[in-house]
């Protein structure tokens, strides 16, 4: 599988989980340079109008500079650039905390991701969080985590929800009542079945 890294200019307060592979590639949006400078990892591209990043912006990386006013967010462009690179997975950090509309663009972000084929996840020390579709997933268990999930754009088919403290059977998830949250994996894994609709997957440290 074809991994790609995406430092983003949100929160990251610790930086100590990221684990990065000599064959893997890195792209940094923006602010999200100084983490990657931080771990000493050197990118490969880096995306922006550099209006977050304070100082000179290094030689060497392939650069995209982009215009402060325009449709997408650097995020959202650096994701684009790996996915038409061939990505089949995105790990992205720096998508949470700080201010809020960026961490909904970045929620937004993932199911892009998903509808153009590639794998998602924006993860920090205390969450993971991802897009399922149609199909069925297994998702194992961590100790101490919560497991939940949201339905996005209406309602989420869910044939089933096994392996969790609160199983569920052919039920409609609706995007306007929270009823996934706070679930627990108590069977080594998690099994989703999704029949029709989108559902946020998030893994959250207690």
């Amino acid at each position: 599988m074809r991994t790609w890294h995406i430092f983003a200019g949100g929160v990251i307060r610790d930086t100590g989980f990221i684990r990065i592979y000599s064959d893997e590639k890195v792209i940094c949006a923006d602010g999200g340079l100084r983490y990657a400078q931080s771990i000493g990892v050197t990118p490969d591209i880096l995306v922006g109008d550099f209006d977050s990043y304070k100082g000179a912006v290094p030689r060497g990386p392939e650069l995209h500079v982009s215009r402060p006013e325009k449709d997408d967010t650097d995020t959202m462009l650096a994701v684009k650039i790996a996915i038409d690179r061939g990505a089949e997975k995105i790990v992205l950090y720096g998508a949470l905390g700080a201010r809020f509309d960026h961490t909904m663009a970045n929620i937004q972000t993932l199911v892009y991701a998903h509808k153009h084929g590639c794998e998602m996840v924006i993860a920090d020390s205390d969450n993971e969080i991802t897009v399922q579709g149609a199909g069925v997933r297994s998702y194992p268990e961590r100790k101490g985590w919560y497991f939940s999930v949201f339905a996005l754009d209406g309602e989420a088919d869910i044939e089933y929800m096994r392996g969790v403290k609160y199983p569920l059977e052919d039920y409609r998830l609706s995007s306007g009542f929270p009823l996934g949250v706070s679930n627990e994996i108590t069977a080594g894994a998690a099994e989703v079945s999704v029949r029709s609709g989108l559902l946020l997957v998030v893994r959250s440290e207690k």
